[in-house]
C-alpha cells in the first residue's frame, strides 16, 4: 500500500485525509497548527511536527492549503524539497494560480519528482462524503498511478497538462460565483415581492434553473445562515485569479468581473469569513441604498 504524506488539515483537508485512512492508506499528516491534525490519530495516522518528517520516505505527498502564499511557503522550503523521495509524486489539491502550478511542476520535474495539480470542488460536504469533483493537470501515466488515491477522495478527471487542473477550477468558480449571485437575486426578488422563497426552490426542482447551489446555498440565504463552508475571502481570491488568468489570454469576462467586485465589497465590509453564499448580503446592501 502506498504511503502518503498529507499537508494541510483544515476545513477541507481534514475530511479528505480521513477518507484516505478509511480507504486503508498509510498516512502521515502535518499542519502548521498541529492541533488541527490531531483527530486523524484515532484513525491510525501519524501526526508529524515538521515538514521533513511528513515528506520523508513517502510515495505521495498531498498538499491542501489556502492559497499561493501558503503553497510557496511549503514548496520553496528546503525541508520539503530536500526530503522528497526519488520518483515520488506531489499532488497539490489547493486552489492556486495556473502559473504557480506550472512553476512547481517544472521545479519538481528537475528533481525527478512527479507532479499533479488537482484542485477540488464540492465544499466540506463533498470532502466528507468523498464525492469531490477533482480536476487534474499533468501526465497521463502519473495520473493513472495516482488514481486509487484520488478516487478515495472523489471523482478525478485528467483535463490536460500541468496547470489545466487549476484552469478548470477557475472555470468551476466562475459558474459557482455567478450562480450564487443569480440565486441571491432570485431569493431577494421573492422576498421583496411576497412569494415564498422556500416554495420557489421546491417549484424549480428538476427544471432548468435547478442546481446544487439553488438547493444548498438558496436554503442558507433563506435561513440567513452564513457560517463558513466555503469562505467569501477564498472566493474573492478565486475571482481575482480568474480575471488574472483571463487577462493573460486577452480574454474579457464581464460577468466574472461584476461578481468579483461584489465579493470584494463584502470582504472590505468585514464579511471575509462568512460563507460565500453571503453574496446575498451584498444584494441586500445594494437595495438599502
Amino acid at each position: 500500500m502506498n504511503k502518503i504524506g498529507f499537508i494541510g488539515t483544515g476545513l477541507m483537508g481534514l475530511p479528505m485525509a480521513k477518507n484516505l485512512l478509511k480507504a486503508g492508506f498509510k498516512l502521515k499528516a502535518y499542519n502548521r497548527s498541529t492541533k488541527k491534525a490531531e483527530p486523524l490519530k484515532e484513525l491510525g495516522a501519524e501526526v508529524t511536527k515538521n515538514l521533513s518528517e511528513v515528506v520523508k520516505d513517502n510515495d505521495f505527498i498531498i498538499t491542501m492549503l489556502t492559497d499561493d502564499v501558503a503553497i510557496d511557503a511549503i514548496m520553496s522550503n528546503s525541508d520539503f524539497l530536500d526530503n522528497l523521495k526519488f520518483n515520488s509524486t506531489v499532488i497539490d489539491m489547493s486552489s492556486i494560480k495556473p502559473t504557480t502550478a506550472k512553476k512547481y511542476g517544472d521545479i519538481l520535474k528537475l528533481k525527478k519528482i512527479n507532479y499533479l495539480d488537482a484542485p477540488v470542488s464540492g465544499g466540506t460536504i463533498g470532502a466528507e462524503e468523498a464525492s469531490l469533483a477533482i480536476m487534474v493537470g499533468g501526465d497521463q501515466s502519473v495520473f493513472d498511478n495516482s488514481l486509487n488515491i484520488l478516487k478515495a477522495m472523489g471523482n478525478p478527471t485528467l483535463v490536460g497538462p500541468t496547470g489545466s487542473g487549476q484552469v478548470s477550477k477557475l472555470a468551476n468558480q466562475i459558474v459557482v460565483g455567478v450562480t450564487i449571485g443569480a440565486v441571491a437575486e432570485a431569493i431577494t426578488l421573492c422576498e421583496k415581492a411576497g412569494a415564498d422563497p422556500i416554495k420557489l426552490i421546491k417549484a424549480l426542482t428538476g427544471g432548468w434553473a435547478d442546481s446544487k447551489i439553488l438547493q444548498t446555498h438558496g436554503k442558507r440565504m433563506i435561513d440567513k445562515d452564513f457560517s463558513p463552508k466555503g469562505k467569501t475571502s477564498t472566493h474573492l481570491k478565486d475571482m481575482n485569479n480568474i480575471l488574472e488568468c483571463a487577462n493573460s489570454y486577452n480574454t474579457h469576462l464581464p460577468i466574472s468581473n461584476l461578481v468579483k467586485e461584489m465579493y470584494k465589497t463584502l470582504v472590505d465590509n468585514g464579511h471575509g469569513n462568512t460563507d460565500h453564499s453571503s453574496l446575498y448580503n451584498e444584494i441586500e446592501r445594494i437595495n438599502k441604498k
